[in-house]
């Protein structure tokens, strides 16, 4: 009976060692991750010089066939030594782009400005405007501002005012002139003391009233 026990003690030793050798078998288990990116590396990675030409994506071109090599590329063609690219001459960007997009070939300008900037302040292409009284300003195609600037008379007296929203001063008597310190009308003479009579040169405002003198009315004795 004890030997009929020990032949049984024997095989359940021997049968766990034989299902264990069959699990570790590498026909029932996947290979690591790492055994796969080296066998998918070396199938997507492969040498294809003198074959092919490859692009951003990884997708190959034969020989003398035309592709992009990426998104904002020029075309090329697949050569022996490698891809051999277009480089045209590209339009020059308007130096009012505000929106420029790199989809092709080319960079392409897609938004301009379209108004001016003038002092602080943005105007409508061809919008007119008077940034002072004295300025006449107009936004221009070109994105730029041109102004024309009043050329004001010389005023006919000699004290002049400026009036508001008025560029110009005005004569509110008319012409005049001095006489000494006193202001006289143009176009009349005028008596400014008891022996001068005074008048404005004709047009020339600037220039001292030309007087002459009078017989003085003296005071009367007694």
């Amino acid at each position: 009976m004890a030997l009929h026990i020990h032949e049984a003690c024997v095989l359940l030793l021997v049968i766990p060692g034989l299902v264990t050798s069959a699990a570790i078998s590498h026909e029932d288990y996947p290979a690591d991750e790492g055994d796969q990116t080296s066998s998918n590396d070396n199938l997507i990675f492969d040498d294809y010089r003198g074959k092919g030409c490859v692009d951003d994506s990884g997708f190959v071109y034969k020989l003398g066939e035309r592709f992009f090599p990426g998104h904002s590329n020029c075309p090329c063609v697949c050569a022996l030594d490698g891809p051999v690219c277009d480089q045209p001459e590209c339009p020059k960007i308007h130096p009012k782009c505000t929106k420029v997009e790199h989809n092709g070939c080319c960079p392409e300008c897609k938004e301009v400005k379209n108004f001016c900037e003038y002092h602080g302040k943005n105007y409508k292409i061809l919008e007119e405007f008077k940034p002072s009284p004295c300025e006449w300003c107009r936004c221009e195609p070109s994105n730029e501002v041109h102004c024309v600037v009043a050329d004001c008379a010389v005023p006919e007296c000699v004290n002049p005012v400026y009036e508001p929203e008025q560029c110009c001063p005005v004569c509110k008597n008319g012409p005049n002139c001095f006489a000494g310190t006193t202001i006289i009308p143009a176009g009349i003479e005028v008596k400014v003391d008891e022996c001068n009579i005074c008048h404005c040169h004709n047009g020339d405002w600037w220039k001292p009233a030309q007087c002459s003198k009078r017989e003085c009315q003296g005071k009367q004795t007694v």
